[in-house]
This record gives structure tokens, sequence and C-alpha cells, in this order.
């Protein structure tokens, strides 16, 4: 190095000098913060997803096919008179198994013959219930009329935007509060958003026991309808201020 001409060592020196603020820029990031928010908000169902299913066993798998269209044509002619209406109602889940039974073997040794001793048919129908109301009846008057299988419920918001929306109020408020605490405990003062991401936002059905619930009580099915709680997490990142 000292046998070079001058020119040279000058030049090679800011070369230094450059690829070590390069390096120094790429290795250490201008200062920021990451933060995680989350935001929830609740609110009273105003319809039910209901699934009832109508289940028969018999000889042959026509028969089995014409008991279970008969009394699904009786649930659907109720559905319709009580108001239902038929973008509400959907069939799911329709389906035709073999049952069998194990006959003993000929042969001693040899393992059972499966031999089929008739079909089951079951034909599932998913309702909605807009009127929460009549949601104990509606589930009486399907039993009634030979439904046995199902009963699953889901309570819904047909339209849960204004929820949503102030859970991702919620979060974002979350965030900058968190990151406020975080700058000033590290004696630092935040500068401006440099990035914001929804992680997920999950509307979940939640029973709560409240004075207020829906009820909806037909006899003897009662049914509480309580509140859906919508979940918003945000990640947001801002810039640090020395």
């Amino acid at each position: 190095m000292k046998n070079l001409p001058h020119s040279i060592r000058c030049l090679f020196a800011l070369l230094l000098l450059f690829t070590h603020t390069a390096v120094a820029a790429e290795g250490r990031p201008y200062p920021q913060i990451r933060v995680t928010g989350e935001g929830v908000a609740t609110l009273p169902p105003d319809m039910a997803l209901l699934s009832l299913a109508v289940t028969r066993d018999a000889p042959t798998a026509a028969q089995a096919l014409e008991e279970t269209s008969s009394a699904m044509r009786d649930v659907l002619a109720a559905m319709r008179k009580a108001g239902i209406e038929e973008r509400d109602l959907q069939t799911e889940q329709f389906a035709i198994h073999p049952r069998y039974r194990d006959e003993p073997a000929q042969v001693k040794g040899e393992p059972p013959t499966p031999r089929i001793v008739g079909y089951t048919v079951s034909n599932g129908l998913s309702v909605r219930v807009r009127q929460l109301d009549s949601l104990g009846a509606i589930i009486d008057m399907s039993v009634r009329l030979g439904v046995n299988q199902g009963g699953g419920i889901q309570f819904l918001n047909d339209d849960p935007a204004a929820a949503i929306t102030a859970a991702r109020t919620a979060a974002m408020q979350d965030a900058l509060a968190r990151a406020r605490t975080l700058a000033a405990a590290a004696n630092v003062g935040l500068g401006a958003i440099l990035g914001i991401s929804e992680q997920s936002y999950q509307p979940r059905p939640m029973m709560m026991a409240r004075a207020d619930m829906v009820m909806a009580d037909a006899g003897a099915v009662p049914i509480a309808g309580g509140e859906n709680s919508y979940r918003v997490t945000v990640n947001v990142v801002l810039a640090l201020e020395q």
C-alpha cells in the first residue's frame, strides 16, 4: 500500500469508504418498530343457518329413497308454508349407503362373508331462518314431519360490514397505542407509518349469557341466539426517530 502512488492510494481509500457505507446501509436498516393490534366487535345475529336431514333404512335402495323423499317433500312444503324463501332452502349431503352384515364362513377358518342386508338413504337440507323468533317452531315442525338427523345451528349476520369495520378501527387503535407505549419506554419518537397489513379476521359465533339474548321457544325447543364476535388483527410498521 505504501509503495503505491498517492493518487491510487486515495482512490483505493474512497472505494473502501463507499463499500463500508453501502454495507452499513444494507446491514443496519432504518430504525423501525413492528406492532400487532387486535380489535373485536360484537353484533346480535339476525339469521340462523339450520342443518337438517331425513334418513331412512329399507331392504332396497329404491324403498329407502322413496321413504326419504316422501318425508323431505313434506318438510320442504312446510318450510315454504312457514315463509321460508326458495333462496334459503338448499339440499346438501345426499347419500345412499348399503348396510352389511357378516355371514358365518362356509369353510372353517375362513373370514366371515359380508352380505348386503339393506340400504340407508340420507337427504340433508340447509335452511336459512331470517326470523329468529320462529326458529324453535321450525325445528319442532321439522322433527314432527320426519327429520331425524342434523340439528346443527349457526347464528349469522346478513350484513356484518359495520361490525368488521369497527373491529378494524379498534385493531388499528390498539396497534398504535402499543407502539406509543413501547417508543416511550425506549425513549424514542415515532415517525411515519411504513406499512399496514391485515393478518386475518374471522367472525365467530359466541354464546353469551345476556338478559337481552334472542329467544325463541316453541314448546320443547328453546333457542338462544347470543352474539357474534368479529375479530380483526393488523400488523403495523412505524419508523423510529432518535
